[in-house]
């Protein structure tokens, strides 16, 4: 079993301070694979003071200095996919082909549009042609704390730490307990890439632990967190004492409406994508919402595909599903597909209890409801699981009355083949993120949503930008 409970603190690998072992878990097995430390108070401030020291002169290198630095980590990272992710597959259960291409392949991705963006971005310009002495300046935020969730922790990773970056903030990263070894391993990388002493730190800690010291730190400047919108409240009020900024990126309930003149993929399209990373992915598309006329239909399609969805080991090769990450999460959507047949929807696919063949392993049957009405719990909350619900509609209005009548914002579908169809329901979805037709965002498209889905930006300059400050300036000296 791995031992890693150091922190990465001020450009050095270091003992906690007072830290507890806590055991990683491989949900294909239930086995511990890994022993890391959960920080204290004193680790997470130690990480805070080695920050708040190199600010000064990470916000004045230069920007163009900072961008090479995120080139060289792009070159470091490509030499370590492998042992991310491996890490990945062990820790929170993504099989091992989606694990090299989907959750290893989101950082670079990720990386290189940042650097895209950032140099076409003007961080010191005019702030307009009839304002010739006055300039708008954008420089770093300062100190942030960057808190990652478990699901997809290389892209989340990514996401916060390249755009703090570029901006010229320095930050201290706190991965989810759950999935920490993934996130060890790009310190490493980071380290190597030769970021400077201070400007990226790393302490392992719980939320009421170590989250809670970060978002409350009057040294902390800002906070970017994706995870639950639970979670995102607490954080929210913990901040707020020191009126810091706080950016949430939370939780969903997607509607995808499929009208009866969608393409004949759409279906299958649905279903494989909520599926996909067992159904653990804050934009997953987990209420289908089916025109009466073609309904019957996309309910027999939709079981039939996921009766088809193989669940397996995440150490195995495939094209398979595996496990949910944890005991607690199997517990919950367990409960979740139990409280959908007691209050009467009807369940197609899948159902309560581990696949057939399955005795160990937090592996849950990919699930399909139909007749699902908006009110019923699982079409309020969000499961976090293979786990999807199918409602019926009559007219337009109707679909978008259904899909925003959620706490929810963050992505929706739509599948027509009406052009004008897809522009009107483009401008109504209260959410975020908008897809349609299969067609996924461009790069450096910005991922986010509104309501209890958050707040902010992620991604290319949107992303870039809610890390820096916007300064104006008058009386500015032509040079």
């Amino acid at each position: 079993m791995l031992e890693k409970r150091d922190f990465y603190i001020n450009g050095q690998w270091v003992a906690p301070q007072n830290g507890t072992d806590h055991h990683v878990i491989d949900p294909s097995t239930e086995e511990p694979t890994a022993v890391i430390s959960l920080g204290g108070r004193e680790d997470a401030e130690a990480a805070i003071a080695a920050a708040k020291t190199a600010f000064p002169g990470w916000m004045t290198t230069p920007v163009a200095d900072r961008i090479a630095l995120v080139e060289k980590l792009i070159e470091v990272y490509e030499t370590r996919g492998e042992d991310l992710a491996q890490a990945m597959s062990s820790e929170m259960g993504a099989p091992l082909d989606m694990s090299r291409n989907q959750q290893v392949g989101a950082g670079t991705w990720h990386l290189k549009n940042f650097i895209r963006a950032a140099k076409a971005f003007e961080f010191n310009r005019p702030l307009n042609d009839r304002a010739p002495n006055d300039r708008i300046i954008y420089e770093a935020v300062g100190v942030a704390a960057l808190i990652t969730p478990w699901n997809w922790p290389m892209n989340q990773v990514t996401l916060k730490v390249g755009a703090a970056a570029i901006a010229g903030c320095t930050m201290v990263l706190k991965p989810s307990e759950e999935s920490p070894l993934n996130a060890m391993i790009f310190a490493e990388m980071m380290d190597e890439a030769g970021f400077p002493p201070g400007v990226f730190n790393l302490v392992n800690g719980d939320g009421p632990g170590v989250g809670t010291v970060l978002s409350g730190h009057p040294d902390v400047d800002m906070v970017s967190f994706t995870g639950s919108s639970r979670a995102g409240r607490l954080i929210s009020k913990n901040a707020a004492d020191t009126l810091k900024r706080v950016h949430l990126e939370l939780g969903g309930k997607g509607a995808n409406v499929i009208f009866d003149d969608a393409d004949e993929k759409a279906v299958k399209r649905g279903v494989l994508h909520m599926m996909n990373n067992t159904g653990q992915s804050c934009n997953a598309p987990s209420r289908m919402l089916v025109q009466r006329s073609k309904y019957d239909d996309a309910v027999e399609e939709a079981a039939a595909v996921a009766n088809k969805v193989t669940v397996g080991p995440a150490s195995e090769e495939g094209r398979h599903i595996g496990p949910v990450v944890n005991e607690v999460q199997w517990t919950k959507i367990q409960d979740l597909i139990q409280k959908g047949i007691d209050e009467g929807a009807k369940l197609v696919a899948g159902g309560t209890g581990r696949p057939e063949g399955f005795n160990k392993g937090y592996y849950v049957r990919p699930t399909i409801f139909a007749d699902v009405n908006n009110n019923m719990t699982i079409a309020r909350e969000e499961i976090f699981g293979p786990v999807l619900s199918i409602i019926p509609f009559d007219s337009e209005e109707e679909a978008v009355e259904i899909a925003n009548d959620t706490p929810y914002g963050l992505t929706n579908y739509v599948q027509t083949q009406d052009d004008a169809r897809l522009n009107r329901m483009a401008q109504a979805l209260r959410s975020g993120m908008v897809e349609m037709n299969g067609t996924s965002r461009a790069a450096g498209s910005p991922f986010g949503g509104m309501k209890q889905s958050g707040n902010g930006r992620e991604g290319g300059i949107w992303g870039i930008e809610d890390f820096l400050e916007v300064k104006a300036v008058s009386g500015w000296a032509a040079e």
